[in-house]
């Protein structure tokens, strides 16, 4: 049976300082690079024959060194489609001090809510949008084919795809959270159902 493997990037230096990142092409810290290089070692055993990632450097950086500790060169398909959701007006904004600015609760409606974005960018819908027909069109068709895939992207653009894999409805998604650099492996049929979920910490 395929498989499809979701891993969100590594640490980034923005999610280290609390700021909203969104399509700003900020880069791994250290602590991020160590976090792919394991999130590799964990993945060493397990069959992979293309990997997908987004337009933006610390997904793709996440990658080159899961591949590494896997100690595999894949084929690697890089497309914006799986970028993280973009936050508009509050990119490069520190959460905390947004919170003290707007309030705690309309913070918590802009990160949190599934279809309300903030200002001047995406709500989770509107990624899901963006990324499901992506996903559909290309990795579920790697796996219709019985190919095993590895996606290493954004914390939403993952998060969208759980959605849709899982059948998940917008209040259970707003609960699902993606740690950095830790990799869903999940048992699917070529038809894309998921038979099995294994979460490697």
């Amino acid at each position: 049976m395929p498989k499809l493997i979701l891993v969100r990037h590594g640490q980034s230096l923005w999610n280290l300082e609390d700021r909203f990142t969104g399509w700003v092409d900020v880069p791994l810290t250290d602590l991020g690079r160590n976090e792919a290089l394991a999130a590799g070692k964990k993945l060493e055993a397990i069959s992979v024959d293309v990997a997908y990632t987004s337009g933006l450097q610390r997904a793709q950086h996440t990658l080159a060194l899961i591949q590494e500790g896997m100690g595999k060169q894949l084929p690697v398909i890089r497309d914006s489609a799986l970028n993280e959701r973009h936050y508009g007006d509050l990119q490069g904004l520190n959460k905390q001090r947004t919170a003290e600015k707007y309030g705690a609760d309309q913070v918590k409606i802009w990160r949190r809510s599934f279809d309300i974005p903030p200002p001047n960018g995406e709500s989770l819908k509107d990624t899901a949008a963006r990324t499901l027909p992506f996903f559909r069109a290309c990795i579920l068709g790697d796996i219709a084919q019985g190919k095993d895939v590895l996606v290493v992207a954004h914390g939403n653009s993952n998060r969208s795809i759980v959605m849709e894999i899982e059948k998940l409805t917008p209040e259970q998604i707003l609960e699902v959270n993606l740690g950095t650099a830790v990799p869903l492996v999940y048992e699917m049929d070529t038809e894309g159902n998921v038979l099995s979920k294994t979460i490697i910490e």
